[in-house]
Parts: C-alpha cells; sequence; structure tokens
C-alpha cells in the first residue's frame, strides 16, 4: 500500500492555530457509511447517539514536555520530552546533538547525551517545577509559540491521567454541559488510558504502509470494561470512540499488540499496532476524529474504518465549506 496515495493539499488558511472560544462550536462533518455527508455543529452530535451507546474516551493528561533552557555557551536550545526511562533520566527530542549541561530555570538542570538523553537535577517535585517552567508541547504546523492559555485549551475538560506529550485531540471539542447531556440521554460514557507519544504524531518516512512501525504506547484500561462493551455490542448497541488514541488502545488491546499485566482490576501494557485500510475492526463501530495530517498514521486508521476514497471526498467537502484542519480544528463523526 503506497503511503503517497494518501498525500492532498491543505491550504494554510484552513489550519487552525487557536481553538474556539466555545469548545462544542466547532463544525461537525458526519459522514454515514452510504456517502451521505452532513454538516453540524459538534453540539448537535448527542442526535446521532442512541440510548445505550457506548462513548469511549481518552482520559490522558498532556503535560508541558516542551522545556528551553541555556547551554554553557549561552545559546538556547529547547528540548521535547517524551518518557522517563528510569529515575530523572529521560528520552528527550532536540536538534544538533548537544552534550553538556542545559540550565531551565533556577530549580531545573539537565546533562544531556547526544541531544537524546537528559539527566535531571532539581530540587522540590519534579512535575511541579515542570507546569511551572515548561510548555505545552503544540504541533509543529501551528507555528506559533504556546501561551498560558493552552495549558487549559490543547487539554479534554476531562482529563485526569498525566502523561502525553499531544492531545487526544478529538477530544478537545466536549464539554462538560454536553458530555451531561448525553449522558442523560441515555448513551454510556466510559473512560480508558493511552498516553499519546511520538508513535502518534511521527509521519510515515517508508514508501509502503506496511514497511512503518509505530512507537509502543502506553495504555490502562479497567478489566470490567471489556466485559460491559461485549456486552454494549450483543445488545446491538454501537462502540463510538472519540479519537484515533482511543481506538487504538482498545482494538489494539484485543488484538494482542504488546505485553500485557492484570493487576488490581486494570489492565496495563504498550501497544504498538498500526491500524490501516485492510484492517477489521473488532470493538471500534464509530469513531469521532478530527481532520488528519496528509500521510500520517491516524488518517490511515480512519481510512481504515470508512474507507479512503470516502474519506477523500469528505475532506475535499470540507476544505470546500472552509472547515478547519489538523489539531485545533474542527471535527468528523463517522457512523
Amino acid at each position: 500500500m503506497k503511503v503517497a496515495d494518501f498525500d492532498f493539499f491543505v491550504p494554510k488558511e484552513l489550519i487552525a492555530k487557536r481553538p474556539l472560544k466555545e469548545r462544542d462550536n466547532s463544525k461537525l462533518l458526519v459522514l454515514h457509511r452510504d456517502d451521505m455527508v452532513e454538516h453540524r455543529k459538534f453540539s448537535d452530535l448527542p442526535a446521532y447517539l442512541d440510548p445505550g451507546d457506548m462513548l469511549l474516551m481518552n482520559n490522558t493528561k498532556v503535560f508541558p514536555a516542551r522545556l528551553t533552557g541555556y547551554k554553557k555557551t549561552g545559546g538556547l536550545l529547547e528540548i521535547l520530552l517524551i518518557r522517563e526511562k528510569k529515575d530523572n533520566v529521560w528520552e528527550v527530542l532536540s536538534k544538533g546533538g548537544y552534550t553538556g549541561k542545559l540550565k531551565i530555570s533556577e530549580e531545573l538542570h539537565a546533562v544531556l547525551e547526544d541531544g537524546k538523553t537528559a539527566s535531571f537535577e532539581y530540587s522540590g517535585d519534579f512535575m511541579d517545577i515542570i507546569w511551572k517552567c515548561g510548555n505545552m508541547p503544540l504541533p509543529p504546523y501551528i507555528r506559533r509559540l504556546p501561551d498560558t492559555s493552552d495549558k487549559e485549551r490543547y487539554q479534554t475538560v476531562y482529563a485526569k491521567k498525566e502523561g502525553s506529550i499531544a492531545a487526544p485531540t478529538a477530544g478537545l471539542h466536549f464539554t462538560e454541559r454536553l458530555l451531561k447531556e448525553i449522558i442523560s440521554k441515555g448513551i454510556v460514557v466510559r473512560e480508558l488510558t493511552l498516553h499519546v507519544g511520538v508513535g502518534t504524531f511521527r509521519l510515515i518516512r517508508s514508501e509502503c504502509a506496511e514497511e512503518h512501525s509505530m512507537e509502543p504506547e502506553y495504555f490502562d484500561i479497567e478489566r470490567n470494561l471489556i466485559s460491559e462493551m461485549e456486552k454494549t455490542k450483543s445488545a446491538g448497541n454501537r462502540i463510538v470512540a472519540v479519537g484515533t488514541t482511543t481506538t487504538r488502545a482498545i482494538e489494539g488491546f484485543i488484538s494482542g499488540t504488546g505485553k500485557v499485566t492484570a493487576q488490581n482490576g486494570r489492565l496495563q501494557g504498550k501497544t504498538d499496532i498500526f491500524i490501516y485500510p485492510g484492517y477489521r475492526f473488532k470493538i471500534v463501530d464509530s469513531l469521532i476524529t478530527n481532520f488528519h495530517l496528509p500521510r500520517s498514521t491516524p488518517l490511515m486508521l480512519v481510512s481504515a474504518l470508512c474507507g479512503w476514497e470516502k474519506l477523500r471526498k469528505s475532506y475535499e467537502e470540507a476544505m470546500r465549506a472552509k472547515y478547519r484542519f489538523f489539531s485545533y480544528g474542527d471535527a468528523m463523526l463517522i457512523l
């Protein structure tokens, strides 16, 4: 499967740089399997959900993983925290392969090795310091520096478990009011966790999709959720996933990718599942998602659910209707 077939052009004026003032005021393109397309508002979502359906969402919380510090020479260097390898030692992304000390703040210093590993020295609570001096890791295509407001808006209203370096963006459109309306209609709302890492947003470099390998990402699922989803489907109701990360977590577990441990009623592990056209979904019936980057793994996942030709035509229609694209952009519902 040629990755180049999943390429397309997005006018720069359609790439959202900031979120809308009201989260659920985003546009919602509803794509039906019979090719019918509707243009609605995200606040209209409850009209497409039936009592007994399950809305499944990722409750991960983004932390301000983007740090800037001074090298010994006085030059600035930005690093992105990826994951903790062991106590106070993190895998990082940075430019230039720098080795040496980095002063991030009075409370926080790091020693870098080849720009890939950072050993931290600090006094106090590490995450408290990161929230003080770090910035939210906005995607590079947003083309602006993150500000204080992003610490709230590049975050879902139901974010709980800290650990992501990118937001599960389909969830950014929900408000507390909208969730209450959904629950009051008899829709079951459940959560799981997948900490979004570089695997989700790293573009595919290989010529063929089959040659691409995903970076493993950590997930945490309540054990009882599995049987509850099976009962939902047996009763003829749908599992509606909020976002590609939610989909990867549950489909990855069900497909048996990665090592899983079961303790205290929870299923924890890592998944490196790569979902692209030809994949047969085992749990997810419908999907709420944003408009994704060309040649990206989330785009291929969505294509696997509805078909690339349908998705491509819906993207073209969304562009004609001036939908806003990517992380802070508008949403789709695939039924």
